[in-house]
């Protein structure tokens, strides 16, 4: 019965990908601070994003992983909570490397970006490893008009990539004693002329020496001199008191970013207003129901910043948009990585008990499937979309 429903419903809130087959959203629905929008589209051959919002109503939890992993705790939020979830998601890869390497010896080489968001009462928690990354968008006084005013892009996080200078002056400072720590390779800097970010969960190979010098791993890739850890696993946090002005936040993997300005974003978001997305009639009793109890407008900004994504990275080819997402999965990497975005609208800040969760059960997560491409060619299969138990958080 559940498979039944959740198809003619998902599709009538904006679930799928509108023609391409490797884009998926879901549209507007409500948390405690207002409203949100996710959409992912898909690159590579196996899907090596992630995103997850976790609402109640006292709190919004936000998650982008250019990878496979997740963290977060139960318990007061604070800097110290998030910081021993990272340590504990971290702790518990090892440990499952460390029980399955020798069968499946690659996984010491597997590794994700982490992009946590927490809204609790009026403050905003931003947590990051890698170059996945949050934006706000805030509305400033233009002091040059009487009650003017314009919307600015506010970089939340921090990108852990050595293209960016100071990044590459951050890791050498910390190997004094090794030349070849940041390398030029093929135009690109890369740590150990291997990875770009400094920071991550996993990647164990490059953290533990001692793997690397193990003759099994020899003979599954080519060593790698190692004296100490070269990337780390230690995130930047920021923790901001929320306000009136501040508008939206995005969240999203560097596939956006590496299309996309914050400006650009930010600009997007602005300019393109929620509205109503009509329903099939067999089910407009169900949508109306669901708008008139959450209080919104139903639209897919989260798709839209996708879509500018591919179509900036179309134009760079001289191509159109519809000649890109004809392409397949795998070769369509060669064009734009896979794109995780999250837009977190800020309309009722302070979490207010007379909020639009009220109507709505407590606890609600939505995930993007782990393969869109799966997802979208299979109308019957459920298997992709994960209902979490609450107690897991």
């Amino acid at each position: 019965m559940l498979e039944s429903c959740y198809r003619p419903l998902e599709r009538c809130f904006g679930g799928g990908g509108g023609g391409d087959c490797l884009l998926w959203h879901m549209d507007l629905k409500p948390h405690a601070s207002g409203d949100y929008s996710i959409a992912v589209v898909q690159a590579n051959s196996s899907l090596e994003d992630q995103g997850q919002v976790f609402t109640s109503p006292s709190a919004t939890y936000v998650g982008v992983y250019d990878g496979h992993e997740f963290a977060s705790e139960q318990g007061g939020l604070s800097e110290e909570v998030i910081r021993k979830a990272f340590d504990a998601t971290e702790e518990e890869f090892l440990l499952l490397v460390k029980r399955s390497w020798l069968a499946q010896p690659e996984i010491i080489s597997v590794g994700s970006c982490c992009l946590v968001g927490a809204i609790t009462k009026d403050l905003l928690y931003v947590a990051n490893l890698g170059d996945s990354r949050a934006v706000l968008g805030r509305q400033v006084s233009d002091g040059r008009m009487t009650n003017a005013s314009m919307v600015v892009a506010e970089r939340l996080s921090t990108d852990h990539n050595v293209a960016v200078e100071e990044v590459r002056k951050e890791v050498k400072a910390l190997h004094p004693d090794d030349s070849h720590i940041v390398v030029l390779t093929r135009g690109v800097w890369r740590i150990k002329g291997i990875i770009q970010v400094s920071r991550s969960i996993g990647d164990v190979y490059l953290k533990k020496p001692e793997f690397d010098r193990d003759p099994i791993f020899q003979r599954y890739a080519s060593p790698i001199p190692l004296k100490r850890a070269v990337v780390s696993a230690e995130p930047s946090i920021l923790i901001r008191k929320l306000r009136p002005q501040d508008l939206f936040l995005i969240f999203a993997s560097d596939g956006l970013w590496e299309q996309l300005t914050d400006e650009a974003a930010v600009d997007i978001v602005l300019k393109n207003p929620r509205a109503v997305r009509p329903c099939h009639p067999h089910y407009l009793c169900i949508c109306v129901f669901v708008v008139a109890t959450a209080g919104i407008e139903v639209g897919g900004i989260a798709k839209r910043l996708v879509r500018a994504a591919v179509e900036e990275a179309a134009r760079k080819r001289e191509m159109r948009y519809d000649d890109i997402k004809r392409i397949g999965k795998g070769i369509r990497r060669h064009f734009h990585d896979d794109i995780t975005v999250i837009v977190i609208y800020l309309d009722q800040q302070q979490g207010s008990p007379n909020g639009r969760l009220k109507d709505h059960r407590p606890v609600d997560c939505t995930s993007a499937p782990v393969d869109i491409f799966s997802f979208n060619s299979d109308e019957g299969d459920t298997s992709s979309i994960r209902i979490l138990p609450e107690q897991s958080y």
